[in-house]
């Protein structure tokens, strides 16, 4: 058979046989040979294997790739009961993966990602607000930023109060800071006499008065009322088909409960998952000498996996988000206060150190949210330390963000073997990041040509819903370093798309321990993968962003069709 490359699924060891001319491969197919469940032909299939780069057509059984090649070579694996499609064209790439996806949208709340302008924003709370009795909460969602809106800027206090002088309103935004109003103030007991706590940030008008932001840890005194009554694993299947919609198989959940973590083991058990979900646990508030007792709670080791399901770590903290992450130099005026303000330091120093001491010694992998170079500094300090008792080299700890690395960090993160989840903040938050940090920093944010320049294995993702949740602006970012509002920053930090695709595929592959079954099409590999509205390598940049796709399938399986 020219052309193709076929090996028996059950054998993962198959290519290694032919590779040492152990296997031949015949211009036909073997008498024992088993039929195709799926083949898809007639399209451009980017394997994103060296060896084999763009094929015409692919065949799936028991859930792996069978072959890739010509048209001709593959369609001969079919028979009557194989499900053959005719791609007519169309674009073919392994699944896409999301490295730090937290939820789909932004919560119950007033929804917030559509408006485009102040006006906008604040006629959508004060709506909600007439529809609400006085005195009664009013909470928006979170999927929103300000650099979506013509102002470039954050609604505060006194916006809020001539639009909502009646409720209580607090503004969710991200998953660092709210924005609360004079009600909201009044009804948690905050006032002028407060003073910024560790590890948070109580935001005020040039006059000394409170404009409402509650940053981090000053924002702790705000309980909202949980959500409606409503089903979880109803919501991930939600979540699920839509992300298979945009040709997402793969899911890395970073910080979730000992509940979620129930839910999706139940979905896992029952086969009811659609994305491969990698579970990573979420320390927050445990003291050092809690850490055994809170990790054996959660009855099960590291590495656990059922079905589509896979524990991947701990997630713990270090920095703020975009307004407060932790810098070795002062933020930009007027944010910088004269010099003194260098973000936000969320877990002190013993605390954090203890921690990834005991996680360590218990066999977990740890990942740590990190934005500034300061909090680098911070996370590399503390690995370094669990290092020299039990060697992290090969355990792929993990580098959440990274968005501010110094120079002298690379090496340090090569020496420990981790990796780094990049995701695409700059694209939606530029100004914002021009303002809290100045051009040169917020150009850098995120610099994935540095890295793979360093040799620092990234994976990709968007850390929704803080970043709205489409994969294709990640890559577009990536591949252009395109923002939304601002032109292209950093340009010298793009990486073309191909690169960005490959961070997408085979990167998180790899940041997950999957490289030798996941993140290209090449035989023997899991059939994961998407088939594009567009031909993702040569529509034009602003095209990007608007791809979707039409088949999605996971192990084999269709899980979305939207022919």
């Amino acid at each position: 058979m020219d052309n193709v490359t076929v090996v028996g699924l059950g054998r993962p060891d198959v290519r290694a046989l032919a590779a040492a001319g152990l296997l031949a491969v015949t211009g036909s197919c073997a008498p024992e040979e088993q039929p195709a469940d799926l083949i898809l032909h007639g399209g451009r299939i980017v394997t994103v294997d060296a060896g084999l780069g763009d094929v015409e057509a692919l065949a799936v059984r028991a859930g792996r790739v069978e072959a890739a090649g010509s048209d001709a070579d593959v369609l001969r694996l079919r028979n009557p009961d194989t499900h053959v499609v005719d791609l007519d064209g169309r674009t073919v790439v392994p699944g896409l993966t999301d490295n730090h996806f937290h939820a789909l949208g932004g919560g119950p709340g007033v929804d917030l990602s559509r408006a485009r302008t102040m006006a906008e924003l604040l006629a959508a709370i004060a709506t909600r607000a007439a529809e609400t009795e006085p005195g009664e909460l009013v909470v928006t969602n979170s999927n929103w930023h300000e650099g979506q809106l013509a102002e470039q800027r954050l609604p505060l206090r006194d916006d809020l109060d001539r639009v909502a002088p009646d409720h209580p309103v607090v503004v969710v935004r991200g998953g660092h800071e709210f924005i609360l109003n004079s009600a909201a103030l009044s009804r948690w007991g905050i006032d002028e006499t407060d003073e910024s706590p560790p590890g948070g940030r109580i935001g005020r008008y040039d006059d000394g008065r409170l404009n409402g932001e509650l940053v981090d840890r000053a924002k702790d005194p705000v309980t909202l009322p949980p959500r409606a009554a409503e089903d979880p694993a109803a919501r991930f299947l939600e979540t699920q088909a839509v992300m298979n919609a945009l040709g997402v198989t793969a899911l890395r959940i970073p910080g979730g409960t000992p509940g979620q973590f129930t839910m999706l083991r139940g979905l896992a058990e029952d086969d009811r998952l659609t994305v491969r979900v990698e579970f990573l646990f979420r320390l927050r508030g445990t003291s050092v000498d809690e850490v055994r007792d809170v990790v054996a709670s959660w009855g099960v080791p590291p590495g656990f996996s059922a079905g589509l399901l896979s524990v991947g770590g701990v997630k713990l903290g270090v920095d703020g988000g975009f307004e407060g992450g932790w810098m070795r130099e002062p933020y930009e005026e007027p944010w910088g206060r004269g010099g003194a303000f260098h973000g936000l330091q969320t877990m002190p120093t013993e605390l954090f150190h203890g921690t990834v001491r005991e996680l360590n010694a218990l066999g977990w992998r740890v990942a740590t949210h990190a934005v500034g170079d300061a909090a680098i500094d911070l996370v590399l300090d503390a690995y370094e330390q669990a290092d020299a008792a039990t060697p992290l080299a090969h355990r792929r700890w993990t580098i959440e963000h990274g968005f501010i690395p110094a120079p002298d960090h690379f090496e340090r993160v090569r020496r420990l073997g981790l990796t780094v989840t990049a995701q695409h903040h700059l694209y939606v938050a530029a100004p914002s990041l021009v303002d809290y940090w100045g051009a040169l920093r917020a150009a850098l944010t995120t610099p994935l040509g540095r890295y793979i320049e360093e040799e620092i294995p990234v994976s990709l993702g968007t850390d929704s819903p803080v970043i709205p949740h489409n994969p294709f602006a990640v890559l577009y970012h990536f591949a252009t370093r395109g923002t939304l509002s601002a032109g292209t920053m950093g340009a010298e930090y793009a990486v073309g798309r191909m690169a960005a695709l490959r961070a997408m595929t085979t990167g998180y592959a790899y940041q997950v321990f999957a490289e030798s079954e996941r993140g290209t099409l090449a035989p023997g590999m899991a059939a994961d993968l998407a088939v594009l509205s567009g031909d993702y390598l040569a529509v034009p940049d602003a095209e990007v962003p608007g791809l979707t796709a039409l088949i999605t399938v996971v192990g084999g399986r269709i899980v979305h069709d939207g022919r």
